[in-house]
């Protein structure tokens, strides 16, 4: 519910998170790094440090059913994510801002191949960094910009975040760890905000996205209750070993 009011909020007061801040700042690349943690390749290295934090911190009986959970809502997030785009097929901001200033025709664009979207908005960019502008893009944002060419709703980044959060959150809780859920909740409101303020999402996008994550990790956390005592009795069987406590 923290996690759903703070985009809730932002849909209903109205209020625009881009451009909010200065794009050609540190603050602006300090949310860069912080959305590249969402981003392939890091974002599996994210995983991989979360679930190594997590080996440390839980049960070791509880490892292995978390690490099914996060394999299967990770799957799920990603394949949901990549049917909801073409399906709803929403300009992002930074590319409505582009449009406005007439340096790129957004029903042309994104018509095209994702691959043949790269050279166009590549021109956009440049042209946009270049002419004079309330909005000052950096290096690494304007780079940013360029490799950025899918659709706006839903948020994957947010999708991913809120639901690594959840699942996580949920064993390290049953486990009495309280800091890492809460370093984990502020993670994924700062996934959200990021992509806001980069131009990369409206408010109705993060807000979509959070409650899809919750539902996903809500859904494989009763998934994994469910089918665990079975399918921790099949792995004892087939390991001969003694059958892991249910979470």
């Amino acid at each position: 519910m923290l996690l759903i009011s703070v985009p809730a909020m932002l849909l209903l007061t109205h209020t625009a998170m881009f451009p909010l801040i200065s794009l050609n700042s540190f603050q602006a690349e300090g949310l860069y790094w912080l959305t590249s943690s969402g981003t392939a390749p890091f974002g599996v290295l994210t995983v991989l440090v979360l679930l190594g934090l997590c080996f440390r911190q839980i049960p070791k009986a509880h490892f292995l059913p978390l690490f099914i959970t996060v394999s299967i809502s990770m799957v799920s997030t990603l394949a949901l994510n990549q049917f909801l785009k073409p399906y709803f097929s929403e300009p992002r901001p930074n590319a409505q801002l582009l449009h406005q200033q007439q340096l790129l025709n957004i029903n042309e664009f994104y018509q095209l191949a994702p691959a043949q979207r790269k050279p166009v908005i590549n021109d956009a960019v440049n042209q946009f960094t270049t002419d004079p502008h309330d909005v000052q893009l950096s290096p690494l944002i304007a780079n940013h910009w360029r490799n950025e060419v899918g659709f706006a709703f839903p948020s994957g980044h947010t999708l991913f975040a809120v639901t690594l959060s959840m699942v996580m959150s949920y064993f390290l809780l049953l486990s009495g760890q309280y800091l890492l859920p809460s370093l984990l909740c502020l993670w994924s409101l700062g996934m959200g905000f990021s992509r806001m303020l980069l131009g990369m999402h409206w408010s109705q996008d993060v807000l979509a996205s959070t409650v899809i994550g919750g539902l996903i990790g809500l859904a494989c956390i009763w998934g994994i209750n469910r089918c665990w005592p079975r399918l921790a009795t099949l792995i004892a069987t087939l390991t001969n070993t003694k059958p892991l406590t249910t979470p």
